[in-house]
């Protein structure tokens, strides 16, 4: 067992969470099946663009209300133009489920000043129960090699960090990055392409599902290891979602093994406190450079 946060703060009841409310999706009801309004929360940008991991755990929390299972085991989410904060639709159309499982897609949608719709992201799911899994495991992957929480570094450590600067989504974050890849903070980048951090939700909120969606995409991209500065779009991300997270916060490495014609992999592994992977994902990534 790790004990990941150095100075714990009180948890926050599930509803009161500004995670829960900024990923609220409503139905919309008068004829309109699978169809649900949601606000994309400028909580979650970073720069003029919203996170890509918060908007797929908006559109996950549409899918889990529309589908005949409760959580995601698989999603897979093709990012086609950058969502800006402001109101969406999430359109789901679910597939003839099955006995355990249930299938079916997603898109999020914005309308412009001109009424005319712009699609921001398609996404094809699986759901399932993850309590009625069994205990059963069989593996050859191993926890991350991270220092204890309060070894690693957060953005209080920088002595440049200026808040009113930060992006928005640091201050919803609790990220403790550990030092072995952070160089590229101090302009000394390991050349490797890899990043790792202990995560949770800065106002305490236990981590469920949905929210190991987020961890994925949280944490600053290996491109940064690897000496490389500008922004690091997604095209693609795949999340498989293994068990339900203990409590505390989890553990995150990612690593970049190809970077080839302007794009990268990066592949996610997330442990929680009691050595259990819970959730995996790979990204496809663009090289934006300055």
């Amino acid at each position: 067992m790790h004990d990941g946060r150095a100075a714990a703060s009180p948890p926050a009841t599930l509803g009161n969470s500004e995670f829960d409310r900024d990923t609220q999706v409503r139905r919309r009801d008068g004829g309109h099946p699978g169809l649900y309004d949601a606000d994309l929360s400028a909580g979650w940008a970073i720069g003029e663009a919203v996170n890509g991991g918060y908007l797929l755990a908006l559109t996950a929390r549409a899918l889990g209300d529309a589908l005949a299972q409760p959580d995601p085991f698989t999603v897979t989410a093709h990012y086609l133009t950058a969502s800006r904060p402001g109101p969406a639709v999430v359109r789901t159309d679910p597939a003839p489920p099955g006995r355990t499982l249930a299938a079916g897609s997603a898109t999020l949608l914005q309308r412009a000043n001109d009424g005319t719709e712009t699609e921001r992201l398609r996404v094809l799911a699986t759901y399932g129960d993850l309590d009625r899994l069994t205990d059963e495991v069989r593996t050859s992957a191993e926890p991350p090699p991270i220092p204890p929480a309060d070894q690693c570094l957060s953005a209080a450590d920088d002595p440049h960090h200026d808040p009113a600067t930060a992006p928005p989504i640091a201050a919803r974050l609790d990220l403790r990055l550990d030092p072995a890849t952070v160089g590229w903070a101090v302009g000394a980048p390991s050349g490797r392409g890899e990043m790792r951090a202990w995560f949770a939700l800065a106002d305490g909120r236990d981590l469920d599902p949905l929210a190991l969606l987020l961890a994925v995409d949280a944490l600053p991209p290996t491109a940064f290891e690897l000496g490389i500065t500008g922004w690091v779009p997604t095209v693609e991300l795949t999340a498989h979602i293994r068990c339900r997270p203990a409590p505390g916060p989890v553990r995150v490495a990612i690593t970049t093994r190809n970077l080839a014609g302007g794009f990268l992999e990066e592949d996610a592994e997330v442990w929680d406190s009691a050595d259990r992977l819970v959730a995996q994902s790979r990204q496809l990534a663009r090289v934006l450079t300055r």
